[in-house]
C-alpha cells in the first residue's frame, strides 16, 4: 500500500561540491526536497523504494543482475539496487562516494547511477534513518503501460506501507543554452506536468507522451508514471513546493501524502 511519496529533481549539481561555485542557485531546491523527504519520514512507510532514470547510454542492470523486460527482446527494462550500493560523483570531476541508506555495505558492482547517486545524497543529507530502502533504476525506452504495471506491483501488498522517492528532471529545451537547445513545447509541456504532479493526478500522469518526452530529453517520465501505478489506489493528495528552470531544464519538488 503507498502511504506517500516525493518527487525529486536529480541533477548531480543538487550537491553542492558537484555544482561548486554555482551551488547557492539550486539551495531552494534542495530545501525543498528535504521538506519532502521530511513528508516521507512522516508517514511511518516500512519500506522506502526509490525510483530513478537511467542515463542515456546505460545498459547496466541493478547489483542482483535482474531487469524487468519490455516484451520487446533486448529492450532493458529496470534494475534493482539493495541498500547498501555504494555511488559516486567521480564522473563529475567531484571526489564524493554516497552510500543507499544504512544497510549493509553492498561489496559487488555496479555502483548506483546518477539519478540514484542524487538521491542517496538527498537521504544521506537528511539523516534518513525511517525505514529500509531499495533502489530501483528505470530506462527511459520502457513503455508507459509497463511503468503502470510496475507501479501496480510496487504498491501490491496491502499489509506494508510503501512510500516513493521519485528521482526524475522535466524537459531540458527551455532555453537556447539548455542542454537540449530551445524547443517552444518545453515550457507548456512542463507547465502542465506542474499540474499534474502537484495535484497528484494520476491519469495525467498515465498519458504522459514517451515520444514528446523523449523529444523535450524528459528524463523522469517513466518514473513518474511508475508513480501513477503506485498511486491509483491510494487516494493521495498532491503539493507542488518548487518549480524553476535554471540552466534551461525543468525541476520539480512535490510531496503526494
Amino acid at each position: 500500500m503507498l502511504v506517500a511519496a516525493a518527487v525529486c529533481p536529480c541533477p548531480p549539481l543538487l550537491v553542492p561540491e558537484v555544482a561548486s561555485g554555482a551551488a547557492p542557485e539550486l539551495d531552494p531546491a534542495r530545501t525543498a526536497c528535504a521538506d519532502a523527504l521530511g513528508v516521507l519520514a512522516a508517514s511511518r512507510p516500512d519500506r522506502l523504494l526509490v525510483i530513478g532514470p537511467a542515463p542515456d547510454d546505460d545498459q547496466s542492470t541493478g547489483t542482483t543482475g535482474t531487469t524487468t523486460g519490455t516484451g520487446t527482446g533486448t529492450t532493458p527494462g529496470t534494475a534493482r539496487y539493495p541498500e547498501g550500493t555504494w555511488g559516486s560523483f567521480h564522473g563529475f570531476g567531484v571526489d564524493r562516494t554516497v552510500r543507499l541508506g544504512g544497510g549493509t555495505p553492498a561489496t559487488s558492482p555496479p555502483p548506483l547511477p546518477p539519478s540514484l547517486a542524487v538521491a542517496a545524497w538527498l537521504l544521506e543529507r537528511t539523516g534518513w534513518a525511517d525505514a529500509p530502502i531499495e533502489g530501483h533504476e528505470v530506462r527511459e525506452p520502457l513503455g508507459a503501460e509497463r511503468c503502470i504495471q510496475i507501479g501496480r506491483e510496487f504498491a501490491a501488498g496491502p499489509d506494508e506501507r510503501i512510500a516513493l522517492l521519485v528521482m526524475g528532471d522535466a524537459s531540458a529545451c527551455r532555453t537556447l543554452k539548455a542542454p537540449g537547445y530551445l524547443d517552444e513545447r518545453a515550457e507548456p509541456y512542463d507547465k502542465a506536468l506542474a499540474r499534474a504532479i502537484g495535484a497528484a493526478d494520476v491519469a495525467a500522469l498515465k498519458a504522459l507522451d514517451p515520444a514528446l518526452s523523449r523529444d523535450l530529453k524528459v528524463s523522469g517520465r517513466a518514473p513518474w508514471q511508475i508513480l501513477a501505478g503506485a498511486a491509483e489506489a491510494a487516494d493521495l493528495s498532491g503539493t507542488l513546493l518548487y518549480e524553476d528552470a535554471p540552466y534551461g531544464v525543468g525541476y520539480l519538488v512535490a510531496t503526494w501524502s
